[in-house]
């Protein structure tokens, strides 16, 4: 009987400890958001930017240099988009569609980043300041690699190449 007591009295007292234990999805978590730091990515959750929805939802981001902007679109999965949205490529849909076209080489970086993406990519997203991706975290962190290799290349082709010209006036030519 004793040895029973002392049993329980010492998985009372190790039951917490157990409890705190990182699950297999925040194991894996932590590995791929640890590869993502590592290619020098950021990683926040966010409110999603899809329509409707204020769960949050991971944000990746690939920073521009502050000198050389880049432009501002989102591109949504057509799973997640109205059809009135302009198609950019079969399942993508502009909400926001740059202002200027894009030259062949960027729009190759684009296609090859798009053909990368997981099905739980909902949203590539530009702005001023970085390139993002909205989605699941459905990637290994060694897939994960191979996903942030052509979203630099993209990064790295459209960083600045921003809507607006430095203290110009908006649609002058650069």
């Amino acid at each position: 009987m004793l040895w029973v007591i002392i049993l329980v009295v010492v998985g009372m007292a190790f039951a917490p400890a157990m409890w705190l234990r990182p699950t297999a999805r925040e194991r894996h978590l932590g590995k791929l958001r640890d590869a993502a730091v590592h290619s020098h990515v950021s990683v926040k959750l966010e409110t999603s930017p899809l329509h409707g929805d204020n769960d949050k939802m991971a944000a990746y981001r690939w920073p521009y240099p502050a000198q050389r902007p880049g432009p501002v679109f989102m591109l949504v999965r057509e799973a997640h988009a109205s059809q009135a949205l302009k198609l950019c490529e079969p399942g993508w849909r502009w909400r926001i569609e740059p202002l200027r076209p894009m030259p062949p080489s960027v729009n190759t970086s684009f296609l090859r980043l798009l053909s990368k993406l997981p099905v739980d990519a909902c949203v590539v997203e530009s702005n001023a300041k970085a390139l993002t991706l909205w989605w699941d975290e459905s990637l290994d962190a060694e897939d994960f690699c191979s996903l942030a290799a052509p979203a630099a290349a993209l990064r790295d082709a459209l960083q600045g190449r921003p809507d607006q010209p430095s203290g110009g006036v908006p649609g002058a030519p650069i």
